[in-house]
């Protein structure tokens, strides 16, 4: 677990200082005697070879994790996996793609220019998974991204990062229910995603999540810094399946408002 845990520390301080600096807030606000469980973290890239799925994949899976699940979303143009380590106790990863073959020729230009900056060498260190941007970009290029697709802006401005975290709820003992998370949080200042409806799924499928909405933070771009939506923090509660196991896949029903967290307010 030592790789497992030296990986999810880098993962941890970047998005703690650079996409999501009030998720220390609100891991205060939730920590009891133990650590909190971190339940999953996901991650966003472009379906491009230089930068796919895969390659974004490759360092969980050189520490043992193994994929698990697969999971589209037609609306957004997003293909997905999620990723399981043998120890229960680590974090499940969740790797979105953008599917950029099916957008506009303007955009799909633009992403390709993008990823051709990156240097191939810098794919080949996993700290990349925490590195943000690894190419030039100006603002009038992210809006012109976040206009067609918000998930290709968030991308091209932010890099590689956890675009979150996601406390277990299982494991809390002051709290049982993610309505009550969401209450502690909202009476605490913190806006919670309510794009259909601040509690996502349900018993029935064996999984409900909420989450916060993004922080604005300040990104610097070849033209100046400006505040855009980073990243947000989620709370999730798995139910047990038949032979009593905690359920440990997505819904994507739920997980498709999820990523409208980062949209801008």
């Amino acid at each position: 677990m030592e790789r497992v845990e030296q990986l999810f520390s880098g993962l941890w301080q970047d998005y703690i200082q650079r996409l999501c600096p009030s998720a220390a807030q609100v891991h205060d606000l939730l920590t009891e005697e133990e650590p909190l469980l971190n339940d999953h973290i996901a991650l966003r890239t472009f379906n491009l070879p230089k930068v796919g799925l895969d390659r974004l994949a490759a360092p969980f899976i050189a520490i043992g994790y193994k994929p698990c699940g697969r999971y589209k979303f037609e609306a957004k143009k997003l293909y997905a996996e999620h990723f399981e380590h043998p120890n229960p106790l680590a974090p499940k990863v969740f790797i979105s793609e953008l599917m950029v073959g099916q957008f506009s020729s303007l955009l799909q230009q633009t992403v390709r220019d993008l990823v051709n900056q990156v240097p191939e060498q810098a794919m080949h260190d996993p700290a990349f998974l925490y590195g943000g941007r690894l190419w030039d970009l100006d603002y009038a290029t992210y809006e012109l991204l976040a206009a067609e697709s918000e998930y290709a802006g968030w991308l091209a401005a932010h890099g590689f990062g956890a675009n979150h975290f996601t406390v277990s709820i299982n494991q809390l003992e002051q709290f049982t229910e993610v309505a009550e998370v969401n209450h502690l949080l909202r009476h605490n200042g913190f806006e919670i995603n309510s794009s259909g409806g601040e509690v996502k799924g349900n018993p029935e499928v064996m999984l409900e999540q909420s989450s916060t909405m993004a922080d604005r933070v300040e990104v610097g771009f070849t033209d100046g810094v400006y505040t855009i939506p980073g990243g947000f923090y989620e709370f999730a509660k798995r139910y047990p399946k038949e032979d009593g196991e905690l359920y440990t896949g997505f819904v994507e029903a739920s997980a498709d408002k999820i990523f409208e967290s980062t949209d801008a307010s």
